[in-house]
């Protein structure tokens, strides 16, 4: 009988309540800040982070994990039984964890031949950042919980993550200037006259789809967007970071207009912080195909 572990990494953002109910093997990332070397989830929550980032001198870092990591992951599991493992991954174009885990499924059956048939891995690309995947992720645990096969998994979450999109808004250029996001110069010209890139994230690519000018018009912009390509009648989730009103604000709008709530609140962690800031907002859902 198939023993599934579903196991992503931190960036995905999902709550520890969710890690913990659904049985969620969530690797940390190793954060970087003032000469130190930090684990996200394990040395500070969301909030403490959020200040640490506020008051540090130079941008903190994020360090990919590595094969190493992975191979001695994927040697507890087996040890423990499980037959299948299924590792949904943040944007392989955002980091090279994703490669890392392909790597280190190499090394793993170079190393042990004899368990290439009892044991399998399945290293899914996240395409996106934050929540996007981390929906695919719970989701896949679920799913695993109620008995579904590793391949009927798999197809569920490569069609998400393929389909998915984000429209994110930072609400200070600060973060993105300071990690190399946006170049120095354009996001100094955008604080001074107050645009707000609205940000689409999909297809292993951040691009700006459209500026607003002030905060006041995010949100609505947010809505607008969402509402011209979210496929009806499908889940959608929203972003937040340190500050719940304006994902609460947003909800509420696309509650309205939909018709039915959001199915999940996914707070940044350090990982999407540090290039975004500690006050974003956006919305998640799978698009029509546009």
């Amino acid at each position: 009988m198939a023993k599934i572990k579903i196991m992503t990494d931190s960036a995905s953002d999902i709550s520890e309540k969710s890690e913990k109910e659904l049985d969620i093997l969530v690797v940390p990332f190793k954060i970087e800040v003032g000469g130190k070397s930090l684990t996200s989830r394990v040395d500070f929550t969301n909030e403490e982070f959020y200040k640490i980032l506020d008051e540090a001198d130079e941008t903190p870092t994020h360090s990919q994990i590595t094969a190493f990591e992975y191979t001695e992951i994927f040697e507890r599991l087996f040890d423990e039984g499980y037959t299948d493992v299924i590792n949904i991954t943040i944007n392989k174009d955002g980091s090279s964890t994703n490669s890392n885990s392909i790597l280190a499924t190499e090394q793993f059956f170079e190393e042990h031949p004899e368990r290439k048939g009892k044991f399998r891995i399945y290293t899914i690309d996240g395409v996106t950042y934050t929540g996007a995947y981390g929906y695919a992720v719970e989701q896949a645990a679920i799913k695993a919980q109620k008995g579904e096969s590793a391949a009927e998994i798999v197809d569920f979450v490569e069609d998400w993550v393929k389909n998915c999109t984000i429209f994110f808004a930072m609400y200070t250029l600060k973060y993105a200037r300071k990690s190399g996001r946006i170049p120095s110069a354009a996001a100094f010209a955008g604080e001074l006259m107050g645009l707000r890139p609205i940000m689409r994230i999909q297809d292993n690519q951040i691009v700006t789809n459209c500026k607003v000018r002030g905060d006041k018009n995010i949100i609505p912009e947010i809505v607008k967007l969402t509402l011209e390509e979210m496929i009806p009648q499908t889940p959608y989730s929203i972003v937040y970071g340190s500050d719940r009103e304006p994902a609460d604000e947003l909800a509420a709008i696309l509650t309205k207009k939909i018709g039915y709530p959001p199915v999940e609140f996914y707070q940044i962690g350090a990982a999407i912080a540090i290039n975004a800031g500690p006050k974003v907002v956006g919305a998640i859902f799978k698009r029509n195909g546009k």
